[in-house]
């Protein structure tokens, strides 16, 4: 199964600091899944990233939750990324960000 229509996944990459967001929309079984995952990947790699929710009363559809890394000078984010990513069933990202 894919969850690319569900969850879209953005990646922004810059020197020294890497982010994730899923935008969920206003599902709050996905919400669920996504924290979820982030224990999981966060038990299984041993880091700690910043993690925010982007909450929207007025544009539900554009709820999501955000995982960052600053300051990530190993580029440690990558295998959490990925991580994340294949536990969600997600197998590509958007483009436009």
């Amino acid at each position: 199964m894919n969850n690319c229509k569900e969850i879209k996944a953005h990646i922004r990459m810059e020197e020294r600091y890497e982010s994730l967001s899923l935008v969920f929309g206003d599902n709050s079984q996905l919400k669920t899944k996504i924290l979820d995952a982030i224990d999981e990947v966060k038990a299984e790699t041993g880091q700690t990233p910043f993690i925010f929710d982007k909450i929207s009363n007025d544009r539900p559809d554009i709820q999501s939750i955000y995982i960052e890394f600053q300051d990530d000078i190993h580029r440690e984010a990558g295998e959490f990324f990925t991580k994340m990513l294949k536990k969600l069933d997600i197998d590509k990202c958007e483009k436009d960000t």
